[in-house]
């Protein structure tokens, strides 16, 4: 397998079509791994929350555990009112060392109240609370945003429960292009097709979709508004048109064109306009990958005998070397904050995750798979989610940016593909 050049195999199918199976192909997650030490917490039930078609601090009790930073502590069906301080001491001693209260007020119009009072039980303080309105419709949207309320006042990083990921499934000759839930429910198909669906990237704003389809018989990039499914090509030049990232800013894509020879990098406006190349290399340079602070593209490139990565500044210069142990190593990503770089190494055969810091250049393997492709990190960083393959199928992981927490997500009997990890939006 190469992946470097993976992304580019051209593949023969029919066209664009509506598959109803999809909607039902929701992810399932099982935890393979998790922090040596958790953080015990307690989430019991809100009050009224039974007047609810589904709950609540369900899906807050399973974003928070899913972390891997948590341990969750029964309270059985003890509910908790947000109108009261409860009996911190007594919670102490179940073992939770904060607790969620919380209450349901029915509103007129049909929606609810939903307040909700987080408290530190060995400091005997509260530590914050909020109110929010919902449609019943909206629990589980709603469930996520108190469990990145909790998850942030705990650890001190903003949590990333609420935000979407992007990844393609693909059930013999149908490609689906689906958008979930980070925890993989609520799967909605943005794209079907006949043909393969490749390099899903999200817009800063999280309202838009770049991806390559092959519908067109050859790979073309795309722009989709996910709220109108209004769709834009913003690359369709001679020959292969690939591996979208978007620009910080949002106005800007980097692509990798074939129209004057092997794969280059260029930059063009989200509108296909101003197309501008980035340099001239005599190898394959491929996969770019934007700074956050927007100042560089990191991209693999063949260009010094074996599959590396560089980065040249976003304004135009010379490429600059940043991987030197292997002789294999692509798909930079790099973290929000843009101290860590996931990118796929080859170790003793394998291809695996691996994440670097920039400032010390130590690398770190955080994967014990063998076939890891297409690492993108949660907009907190806390999480780096990619494909793998398990039992001959593709399948979604995730892992933590330290290796210790790990997960897999998958779809029954098909194979799931080219994950993207959503921005936080407010």
């Amino acid at each position: 397998m190469n992946i470097l050049f993976s992304r580019f195999r051209l593949l023969l199918a029919a066209t664009v079509a509506t598959l109803s199976w999809a909607a039902h192909a929701q992810l399932s997650i099982e935890i393979t791994g998790a922090g040596a030490t958790r953080f015990p917490v307690a989430i019991p039930l809100f009050e009224n929350e039974g007047s609810l078609p589904r709950g609540i601090t369900d899906v807050v009790r399973a974003d928070l555990e899913r972390s891997g930073l948590f341990s969750l502590v029964d309270m059985g069906l003890v509910t908790l009112p947000a109108t009261a301080v409860p009996d911190l001491a007594g919670v102490r001693a179940r073992g939770a060392d904060a607790v969620l209260a919380g209450s349901l007020y029915p509103q007129a119009d049909g929606r609810y109240d939903v307040r909700f009072r987080l408290f530190d039980t060995q400091k005997q303080t509260e530590l914050g609370g909020l109110s929010l309105r919902m449609t019943p419709a909206q629990n589980r949207a709603t469930a996520h945003r108190i469990a990145d309320f909790v998850y942030e006042k705990l650890t001190g990083q903003p949590g990333y429960f609420a935000t979407r990921i992007a990844y393609v499934v693909k059930s013999g000759p149908r490609y689906e292009l689906q958008i979930a839930d980070a925890d993989g429910m609520n799967a909605q198909t943005a794209l079907a097709s006949r043909e393969p669906i490749i390099s899903p990237a999200w817009a800063p704003d999280g309202q838009r979709l770049a991806y390559v389809s092959f519908e067109a018989k050859k790979p073309v990039v795309y722009v989709h508004t996910l709220a109108t499914g209004q769709r834009q090509v913003v690359a369709n030049f001679k020959g292969s048109n690939s591996a979208p990232t978007w620009a910080p800013d949002g106005q800007r894509l980097a692509v990798v064109l074939t129209k004057d020879g092997q794969s280059q990098l260029y930059v063009l406006n989200a509108d296909g306009s101003g197309l501008r190349r980035m340099a001239t290399s005599p190898g394959i340079d491929t996969e770019p990958a934007w700074s956050p602070d927007g100042e560089w593209i990191y991209f693999s490139s063949d260009r010094g005998g074996s599959a590396q990565i560089y980065r040249i500044p976003a304004s135009g210069g010379s490429a600059q070397r940043v991987t030197f142990e292997g002789n294999y190593n692509v798909t930079p990503r790099l973290s929000p904050d843009g101290r860590s770089l996931a990118f796929i190494t080859r170790n003793n055969g394998r291809f695996q995750v691996a994440v670097m810091d920039l400032a010390t250049r130590q690398t770190t393997i955080l994967t014990d798979s063998s076939r890891d492709e297409s690492p993108s990190f949660a907009p907190n960083g806390r999480m780096i989610l990619y494909a793998t393959e398990s039992g001959g199928r593709g399948v979604l992981a995730a892992v933590s940016s330290d290796g210790r927490v790990k997960q897999r997500l998958s779809v029954q009997a098909a194979d799931v593909r080219e994950p993207s990890w959503g921005p936080l939006t407010r």
